[in-house]
């Protein structure tokens, strides 16, 4: 409807508001007490009787002295009937005359089968739940239009059933993923989101301001410095699903604000990490969809039996003939790159690790498409992992790729905090040369880890990310219930 058309129908509504009131009807009623949800009432025998459903009214055809409607809640739909010998002519009369389609509406009444065969609510009795003062989609058409689904999700949510499933689902792989590390000795914590230091990552912060303490502070990049300080104090295993935030650009597959699962084990090192992320994952997707073999952008990716796992020089080198380790420099690799004939953004500003992994971007990651394990890092790609004890110049590290996606980062992690301190000043020091995504002093974690730390293995998943690619969404925005969006005005 165009603004004035909706704007006459809001009027018409609000009319009918003070006609419930005259009639003594409140049109927003304190409660409702439901026997069943509308898919639990669906699976009733007929003749069931005592049975309280509610919902919003989808659909509605009336008959003379019979409506039948269409209500929706959570579970999916069901059909309900109002017949005026059943609840009264003055009560038909509020039917008829002043409920609409999209209010709420809660029945009391009996389960039958139509003529043609649906199970229906026959209403002995009813109640208003909730007047709606402006009209939904059309219902045919629900809502298509991708930018109304973001900025209005409630509407997508009511009117394309897809959307919901894919929500209800999310909700679901947080709560297995939470149940699955819970019954393997992990324990939920929590972690400041405003913080001195954007640490834990390698990333551009938000910075905002303390009034009360008169500072900067920034919002969280990562937990992971807060969570490692948990296993200096002593906890064995820790995880939280946090609300990170990262100051950069946006495209399907990163979004500024999004949420993160990360743990960290004492003793572990990154193998164990891998095996157990193997069992995680093949846990979480057989729980969710009862198989392992998954539809994704039109392929089936097996996730079953032991993943591929692969070294970060292996995969450049295969895949456009840079051997990294040959380059120990970022001006010998940003030659080798620009003889290649290779494009990369802002070449000239970055380091040797952010170069690396702007190549690796550029020419392997798209073609990852079972899970696979990527190992090996070069350590001035990883600030914060632990160096390898026969290869001194790589990381204890593995991703895991998806489709081209990467879906976790997990290290064994740096626990010596000499070494921790003069990783932190190289980084210092590129930061200092224009090198926004490089990382800051940080003295309060050294601080915490110069009191010890046992070997430690970490973990990171993009909470939306693996939801969206397990849902086959090509932006993240599909998956996150209310993303942010820039104001019409």
């Amino acid at each position: 409807m165009n603004d004035v058309s909706d704007n006459e129908y809001r009027q018409v509504r609000i009319g009918k508001l003070d006609r419930l009131a005259e009639a003594g009807i409140r049109a927003y009623p304190e409660r409702f007490e439901r026997s069943h949800d509308l898919a639990g009432a669906r699976e009733l025998p007929e003749g069931t009787e005592g049975v309280a459903v509610a919902g919003r009214i989808m659909t509605a055809r009336v008959m003379g002295k019979l409506t039948f409607m269409t209500l929706q809640d959570q579970s999916g739909r069901m059909q309900v009937s109002v017949r005026q010998d059943d609840v009264g002519p003055e009560a038909y009369k509020v039917v008829k005359k002043l409920i609409d389609i999209g209010d709420f509406l809660g029945l009391r009444g009996k389960v039958y089968l139509t003529k043609t065969g649906e199970k229906t609510v026959a209403a002995s009795s009813f109640e208003l739940l909730g007047k709606t003062l402006r009209p939904l989609p059309e219902k045919w058409a629900g809502v298509q239009d991708q930018e109304t689904c973001y900025r209005q999700r409630y509407l997508d949510l009511t009117m394309n059933r897809q959307s919901m499933d894919r929500f209800l689902l999310r909700s679901r792989l947080i709560r297995v993923m939470r149940r699955f590390l819970e019954e393997n000795d992990f324990v939920e914590v929590e972690t400041p989101v405003l913080s001195v230091k954007a640490s834990g990552a390698a990333a551009r912060p938000f910075a905002s301001h303390h009034n009360a303490l008169d500072m900067e502070v920034f919002l969280r990049i990562a937990p992971e410095t807060y969570l490692k300080r948990c296993i200096v104090g002593g906890f064995d295993r820790v995880f939280e699903f946090a609300r990170c935030f990262r100051n950069e650009g946006m495209d399907p597959s990163h979004l500024q604000d999004f949420t993160m699962l990360e743990y960290y084990a004492a003793y572990w090192n990154y193998e164990d990490n891998m095996d157990f992320t193997e069992r995680l994952v093949q846990q979480v997707l057989e729980e969710l969809f009862g198989t392992l073999q998954i539809e994704i952008g039109g392929e089936t990716i097996d996730f079953s039996g032991s993943w591929p796992r692969v070294s970060f020089r292996e995969l450049i080198l295969g895949d456009c003939g840079i051997d990294i380790d040959q380059h120990p420099d970022a001006d010998s690799l940003r030659a080798a790159i620009r003889a290649a004939g290779i494009q990369l953004e802002d070449v000239d500003k970055l380091g040797r690790g952010n170069l690396i992994d702007q190549l690796y971007k550029k020419v392997s990651r798209p073609k990852l498409v079972r899970p696979t394990f990527l190992t090996r890092h070069p350590i001035d790609l990883s600030p914060l992992a632990r160096r390898n004890d026969d290869q001194p110049e790589v990381s204890d590290r593995f991703q895991l790729v998806i489709k081209g996606w990467e879906v976790v980062n997990a290290y064994s992690e740096l626990v010596d905090p000499l070494d921790q301190r003069r990783r932190l000043e190289t980084q210092a020091s590129l930061k200092a040369g224009g090198d926004e995504d490089a990382m800051d002093m940080d003295e309060d974690y050294l601080l915490a880890m110069e009191h010890g730390m046992p070997p430690i293995s970490g973990w990171g998943m993009g909470i939306d990310r693996f939801c969206a690619l397990i849902t086959n969404q090509a932006n993240l925005r599909d998956v996150v219930l209310f993303p942010l969006m820039k104001p019409n005005d």
